[in-house]
């Protein structure tokens, strides 16, 4: 049967390599809808390519999409709007809060959710599982569906806890001294996976690990103290989970973001998508504990997700801000955590994160808590 398809944020890596994986087998899938944030021209060629029935385009003048032949949506919370669409599958690749939105839409029309969004349970946490009660989310972030997958068929029993590898960016093995004097360009060398600019630093920092486990959390029920972090250089395991009797089943495929997307918005089906298979005959395979001590992103991330409440929220908006930034040149890669940390340690007390009106409270105050303290002296 043909899949039913949006994918919000389809100019962006994530939605390009879901065309991608449409392209190859445009007998499984039929577009609903498209949407981007400002890439009016390449949004238009995909409308173009793929003929869906709905484009949006979040940030864009009148007349950008002029000339389509399918029903435009254009201004804020078009993405949103076009995630109550009806479909079979809902694919949020936008990058960054503005995701929530659209995950909150999609889950409140019925749509299922393959969720490349990762601020969406950052943000949104126990108030967006709550609305994924009868609808659950499919997580597309390669490390949580490599979970995903090693938990099916699992009894909670017998599950101890559960397994995230980290890349560790361009600059783990670099001393302390050295990362003072690394800028945007040295960052966004990342050893193993092309994203975009803002999860690439986020990998550099290693915070891109530390969101991943408040939404490994939130999306497997685990304990934060049992959510293991390893560094694994090679990008081939993704994930695994530990077992009462001492086993870990891990999950292994070369770095190829085609394979959770198609996952994603095909489960529980698989798809060829043409990754190149696991070689076992190359090199090995390493695990390392994470130098907290020098990338404090990852413990900040957690304390963060501990204690819970607004702190979570004020953890993504800082950390967007400081990003942005640092890839400007306005503040040193050091600085990144240093900023992080003193917009949490003034947060106030916000009350319960479980609307909307809430949560876009603590990510505005935080952001312009964040833009203080990186703003550049006069």
């Amino acid at each position: 049967m043909r899949r039913r398809l949006t994918i919000l944020g389809s100019t962006g890596s994530i939605g390009v390599q879901a065309l991608d994986v449409v392209r190859a087998h445009p007998d499984r899938f039929e577009i609903v809808g498209l949407a981007a944030g400002r890439s009016a021209e390449a949004l238009c060629a995909q409308a173009r390519e793929f003929s869906p029935e709905y484009v949006a385009l979040e940030n864009g003048r009148a007349g950008d999409l002029d000339g389509l032949a399918c029903e435009t949506l254009l201004g804020p919370g078009s993405a949103e709007r076009l995630a109550g669409a009806p479909a079979d599958v809902v694919l949020n690749g936008i990058v960054g809060f503005a995701g929530l939105a659209a995950t909150v839409g999609a889950l409140e029309a019925a749509n299922k959710v393959a969720l490349a969004n990762k601020e969406s349970l950052i943000a949104g946490g126990e108030w967006v599982m709550s609305l994924a009660e009868d609808n659950p989310l499919i997580p597309v972030d390669s490390e949580h569906s490599a979970i995903f997958q090693c938990l099916e068929g699992r009894s909670e029993s017998e599950v101890s806890g559960i397994l995230l590898t980290a890349s560790g960016g361009p600059f783990f093995s670099a001393e302390k001294a050295q990362l003072a004097g690394m800028g945007p360009g040295e960052a966004l060398e990342h050893p193993t996976w092309k994203m975009g600019p803002k999860i690439t630093i986020d990998s550099a920092t290693m915070m891109n690990k530390g969101l991943e486990v408040i939404e490994a959390h939130h999306l497997f029920g685990a304990a934060y103290d049992d959510v293991k972090v390893v560094v694994h250089r090679q990008s081939v395991v993704h994930g695994g989970v530990l077992f009462n009797d001492g086993s870990v089943v891990l999950h292994a495929a070369l770095p190829d973001m085609r394979l959770p997307i198609s996952y994603g918005v095909l489960y529980p089906e698989r798809l060829d998508v043409g990754a190149r298979p696991v070689p076992f005959d190359a090199d090995t395979w390493t695990f390392q504990e994470p130098r907290s001590d020098v990338f404090r992103c990852l413990p900040l991330a957690v304390e963060a997700g501990k204690a819970g409440g607004a702190y979570p929220v004020a953890l993504n908006a800082a950390n967007e801000v400081v990003v942005e930034a640092f890839l400007g040149g306005g503040i040193q890669f050091l600085s990144i955590p240093d900023a992080i940390e003193e917009v949490l340690e003034a947060v106030p007390d916000f009350g319960p994160m479980n609307s909307m009106e809430s949560i876009t409270a603590v990510d505005a105050w935080a952001r312009q808590e964040a833009g203080r303290r990186t703003e550049t002296p006069a």
